[in-house]
Formats: structure tokens, C-alpha cells, sequence
């Protein structure tokens, strides 16, 4: 199976939704954040959505891209080989209840990978006056599928910084309820069934069901608020990882911070219960005080 890498830069349809905050609440309650900036609706300013909970609505987009990528000849068979591979995130400002979004689309990059190809599809929320609210690169790995064409779009990806850091600043253990699966996908709307049906999880070879990859590192984006931003998700300007390995439900993750120099860069990975790194390459950009 090929997947050329001429299909760069097809758009996709755009996608129009009213954000409400029932979803954005139910977001929060699906990790267990119960900060006042998503559920106290008398607060100074009202309520505002978590930031993870964008990818929520572009899931509304993804789960349906079939329907949404705008060209005859693009191999459709190959979406059936993606997994959730990275997740960029820049936030504008927050999503607030009532802000009407048009959610435009394209495919960023196709790009040769070891395991498959690499596919970024970027996506632009905007509000009613046509302002940038977030924007996200969503990259599937499409495995087993040959790049053709050499690969396209790499210099059109945000830049992500690195660090060598080997030593931890903090770590937080975070229990992974067995029915954290079920709950993050019925308060989400984001639906898959390795992540609710063992038979379906073991029929394509995995040990169990398995947590979402946007349920780990939104436990991960809870704690890093928490600790490094005082608690204001607003102070949330840029996120980025990769998804490397499983969670199981029933078992407990690591959420670690990597001793850096102080800046308003965060870089953090999550292990799961065997020490593997499930979230890796994590990057959050925090502002203000």
C-alpha cells in the first residue's frame, strides 16, 4: 500500500460547530480537573473550555474524514492503518461556551517514517470574526503504507525544541481508573473501540483495551497547569508530543516534569505502569504569571 506524497496541501472541507459548555464541562469531569476555570459559571469572565478539549471538536472532522478530505483521488484505504502518532496544539486564546468556530483544514505533510508515513493534517479554529482561536497539527502514522514521492511539507511543520535533560524536576503518579476509557469517551464524543471493546482491542492484536492517547496527555496537560501555571489554563500557549507506548486502565502513569533550565518551556513524558514511555517528546509553552 502507497500513499504519494503529492497529496500535500489537499484541503479539507470546513466544518462549522457552536461550542457548549455541557461539552466543555463534561471534558473536565472526563480527567478529573475540577478547576473553577471550567466549572464555576459565576466566576469573573465565565467559564472557559479545558484547552485539550479542541481536540474534541476536531475529532468531529477526524472520526468522519472520509467525508471531509476534498478530492477524488486520494487512497482512502490508508486511513484504516493510522494511529495517533503527534499532537501540536497553539492556542490563541480559550475556547469559551457559545464561540462559533469554522474549522478549516489541509493535509500539512506527508512524510516518509521507518514504520509507514508520516501524515500531518493541520487545522485552523476561527471564531465569528474570522480570529484565530487554535490551531493544530494532528499527525497520524499510517503504518505499513510506502511513501512515495520523496515526502513534502516537512518545512511547513511548527518548530518543537528539545532539550538533553535527564534528571526529573517532579513526578506525579496519576491512578488510571478501569473505567477511565469508557467515561473519557462517552463525556468526549471521541470513539474508537480499541479504547471500549476487548474483543475488538484483542482482534487487532493489542492485550486489552486501551486509554486514549488525548486522555493521557490531557492528565498530563491537568498536572502540568497546575504545577507550572498556577492553576490558569490560560497561561497555556503551545503544547506538543508524541504517543509511544500503551496504557492499560486499572494501572498508574507517571507524569514527570525534566529538570531545565528555568523558562517558560516545559518539557515532560509520561511512563506507564512498566516504565514505558507512553507520552514522549512533551512540550508545553506557559506565559504570564
Amino acid at each position: 500500500m502507497e500513499l504519494d506524497s503529492r497529496h500535500t496541501g489537499t484541503p479539507l472541507r470546513d466544518f462549522t460547530t457552536r461550542v457548549n459548555w455541557r461539552d466543555t464541562m463534561n471534558y473536565a469531569a472526563s480527567i478529573n480537573d475540577t478547576s473553577s476555570f471550567y466549572f464555576d459559571d459565576e466566576r469573573e469572565g465565565g467559564i472557559i473550555a479545558p484547552p485539550m478539549y479542541a481536540v474534541a471538536l476536531t475529532w468531529k472532522i477526524l472520526g468522519r474524514i472520509h467525508e471531509f478530505i476534498d478530492t477524488d483521488d486520494f487512497p482512502m484505504e490508508v486511513i484504516a492503518r493510522q494511529v495517533h502518532y503527534t499532537e501540536y496544539l497553539e492556542f490563541h486564546r480559550p475556547l469559551r461556551p457559545d464561540d462559533q468556530l469554522t474549522i478549516k483544514g489541509h493535509i500539512a505533510a506527508i512524510l516518509p517514517h521507518r514504520a509507514g508515513t508520516h501524515v500531518v493534517i493541520r487545522f485552523d479554529a476561527l471564531d465569528i470574526k474570522g480570529e484565530p482561536v487554535f490551531t493544530e497539527f494532528q499527525g497520524g502514522l499510517m503504518r505499513g503504507v510506502t511513501c512515495t514521492g520523496g515526502g513534502a511539507g516537512k518545512d511547513a511543520l511548527p518548530v518543537i525544541p528539545e532539550h538533553s535533560a535527564k534528571e526529573t524536576e517532579w513526578e506525579v503518579p496519576v491512578q488510571i481508573s478501569p473505567m477511565q476509557p469508557f467515561v473519557y469517551d462517552g463525556c468526549t464524543d471521541i470513539f474508537f473501540p480499541i479504547h471500549t471493546s476487548k474483543k475488538f482491542a484483542r482482534q487487532v492484536g493489542l492485550p486489552d483495551i486501551i486509554l486514549q492517547g488525548t486522555a493521557t496527555l490531557a492528565l498530563a496537560v491537568r498536572e502540568t497547569i497546575n504545577r507550572e501555571a498556577a492553576g490558569d489554563p490560560a497561561r497555556l500557549k503551545r503544547l506538543y508530543c508524541r504517543f509511544t507506548g500503551m496504557v492499560l486502565p486499572g494501572t498508574e502513569i507517571q507524569v514527570r516534569r525534566m529538570k531545565t533550565s528555568p523558562n517558560k518551556n516545559i518539557f515532560f513524558d509520561v511512563l506507564n505502569a512498566k516504565g514505558e514511555t507512553a507520552l514522549s517528546r512533551g512540550f508545553a509553552e506557559i506565559t504570564g504569571t
